[in-house]
């Protein structure tokens, strides 16, 4: 890899040599390495989880966080959080993870490629019936596509499919300009400016983490509000 890196598609760690198009990528190996951040941070918390009075730094971060994510769900979805806190949570926690991993030399957001955020955007729109589906069953949930007249059916399905793209795009969009804003800045002025880009992206990240998981949210929560 040489120059600024906006993108880790194209940096190419392996190939097969007799089927090319197997191949990994910085995407997938970045993706991996916030994965098991992820696995190794939990088991790491949790392990010697109290319910003690005086409990240790790592589980209070934790509590503060689950709670926290957990009021946004009642908040947006007005239900029980119980049934959504492991999907909305997991992954509010895999991009909040993956662009706070920025500041390590080296490693490029996997939040910044198409590919990773549209299986986060196919993971929301898989999710949506599915919790739409557990809520009020396969006839109830089908019936919304139908409403409020039969002739709307196509429209609804387009529907479906261009939030899930604008979902997709969003994310990237944005962690892709700011990787571009920075490149451009860092060519001119290579000394202050990557300090005060490198701030603006750590925000940033979070943002993003949190609006994608708050737009599910809301997605899921129409999904099982219909029909009552």
């Amino acid at each position: 890899m040489s120059g600024v890196q906006i993108t880790s598609d194209e940096w190419i760690l392996w190939q097969s040599e007799a089927w090319p198009v197997v191949k990994i990528n910085a995407t997938l190996a970045f993706t991996w390495l916030v994965m098991a951040v992820l696995v190794v941070g939990s088991w790491w918390i949790t392990r010697r989880l109290t319910s003690d009075t005086e409990i240790p730094r790592w589980q209070n971060l934790l509590e503060v966080l689950v709670t926290g994510i957990r009021d946004q769900i009642r908040d947006v979805s007005r239900h029980d959080p119980g049934p959504y806190l492991p999907f909305v949570g997991t992954l509010f926690l895999f991009i909040a993870v993956a662009n706070l991993l920025s500041i390590v030399p080296g490693y490029v957001p996997p939040t910044g490629s198409l590919s990773t955020t549209a299986a986060l955007a196919t993971c929301v729109f898989v999710a949506v019936p599915v919790f739409g589906i557990a809520s009020h069953g396969v006839g109830n949930y089908l019936k919304r596509y139908l409403q409020p007249t039969p002739l709307m059916l196509p429209f609804n399905l387009i529907g479906e499919l261009s939030r899930t793209l604008a979902l997709a795009v969003r994310l990237y969009g944005n962690m892709m300009s700011g990787a571009v804003i920075a490149a451009i800045l860092i060519s001119f002025v290579p000394l202050f400016i990557p300090i005060v880009m490198q701030v603006m992206g750590l925000l940033t990240g979070m943002i993003q983490a949190y609006i994608f998981a708050v737009l599910a949210m809301v997605y899921i929560a129409s999904a099982t509000k219909v029909a009552k």
